[in-house]
């Protein structure tokens, strides 16, 4: 096993376009790191940096204490595993793991040993005999899973590996690669853009836009700190509502009226003038049941566009008007995040239980503490301390907002 070190990573291609621009990740032994990110992010072609597939325009890329930029995938030692598992159709179950160790021409008797260990690891021992095309896509990953853990490399380099899956197997696959990289202990670097993934799989997440990293930290730091907006929209399902906003002494004004925030919050923004306020949906609730459980706190008055029951919780919609600065923001979130909807409408995540109609003026509870509050032109979050956040100070662009 062996860290993975990324100092300044650049990659351009022939028109001079930077798919990875400065990039900069330091991946513990034994860590599980995500890449995440849209499509057109730069983390496949960071991972494809990482293991030699592509060239590396500058920066330095380490693994161990030794620098790879030169050499060769196959002098690396890392395992990858493909979307598209890359699995051999001619060859049996067994043939497909042991490829790489008949390549490195290891005795049959050890061929054989380290076969059944890893299909004993991934419940495959049934299918050793049986041809690739016979099998699920879920048995596919695992027998492409195998062939990574036989070759006994430094690290597990994983791309996209759960895309084409459904959704029911995609959790399972989720859970078994969770549980078999804690006992493997393996370093291993996992590219994806499903934010389930990322927030589920890893020990901490860098989230990448247009080639620069936004933000690296753990799943909680992300979900309750995020650093930008964009950081914010993407992180989250359903997405964080944004909304217009100003800040007046401890209060900041919404447009459903005023909700009361944590004085330092309103330390951090006050004197900015328009502002955008992010606020996730299961951060409200029926102001009937939030007062039965106690629950202190803003609330105000709406009405429900639209309601959406679903047992456990219901989604109440509540359109609101925003100022065109807020609009264009927005709407250049929208495009950075592959066309998510960033609507001007409230989202808010009720208890299954709320008597809430469509059409109805309601009552809703909101936890004002949990309200961040962004710069309108930089994307900023103003109310997280950014060295905490994992953001990386003092470098332009490695925070960004959305502006184009």
């Amino acid at each position: 096993m062996a860290a993975i070190t990324m100092k300044n990573i650049v990659k351009q291609y022939g028109d001079g376009f930077p798919a990875v621009n400065d990039v900069s990740i330091d991946v513990a032994d034994g860590e599980f790191m995500i890449l995440v990110g849209p499509s057109g992010c730069g983390k496949s072609t960071l991972l494809r940096m990482i293991v030699g597939l592509e060239d590396i325009t500058s920066g330095d890329m380490m693994i161990g204490d030794k620098r790879v930029n030169d050499l060769a995938p196959r002098e690396r030692n890392l395992a990858m595993v493909f979307q598209n598992y890359a699995l051999y159709p001619h060859l049996t179950v067994y043939e497909n793991i042991a490829f790489p160790l008949r390549l490195a021409k290891k005795p049959d008797s050890e061929v054989d040993r380290l076969v059944r260990e890893a299909s004993a690891t991934l419940e495959l021992d049934e299918h050793l005999e049986r041809k690739p095309g016979n099998l699920s896509g879920g048995q596919r990953q695992r027998v492409a899973m195998g062939r990574a853990i036989v070759r006994q490399a430094d690290a597990f380099l994983f791309d996209e590996p759960l895309s084409n899956l459904d959704a029911k197997l995609r959790g399972q696959m989720r859970t078994e690669i969770a549980r078999l990289q804690k006992r493997l202990g393996i370093t291993t670097v996992y590219v994806t853009h499903d934010q389930t993934e990322a927030m589920t799989l890893g020990d901490r997440v860098a989230v990448l836009k247009r080639g620069l990293l936004q933000q690296l930290a753990t799943p909680r730091e992300l979900y309750e700190n995020p650093g930008n907006l964009f950081v914010a929209g993407f992180i989250g399902s359903p997405p964080m509502n944004f909304l217009p906003a100003t800040v007046e002494g401890n209060r900041v004004q919404l447009p459903f009226g005023s909700v009361d925030i944590p004085a330092e919050k309103a330390e951090r923004s006050a004197g900015r003038g328009l502002l955008i306020a992010g606020i996730r949906p299961e951060h409200f609730e029926d102001a009937s049941l939030a007062a039965a459980e106690g629950r202190t706190g803003s609330t105000f008055s709406a009405k429900v566009d639209a309601v959406e029951w679903l047992g456990n919780e219901t989604y109440a919609y509540i359109p609101f008007e925003a100022p065109d600065e807020v609009k264009q923001q927005l709407h250049q979130l929208e495009k950075d995040l592959d066309g998510e909807a960033m609507r001007t409408q409230l989202v808010v995540s009720l208890d299954g239980a709320s008597r809430i109609a469509e059409g109805q003026d309601a009552e809703i509870w909101v936890d004002g503490r949990r309200i961040h509050l962004f710069d309108p032109a930089s994307g900023e979050n103003l109310t997280v301390d950014h060295t905490r956040a994992g953001r990386l100070p003092g470098r332009e662009g490695a925070g960004a907002g959305v502006s184009a």
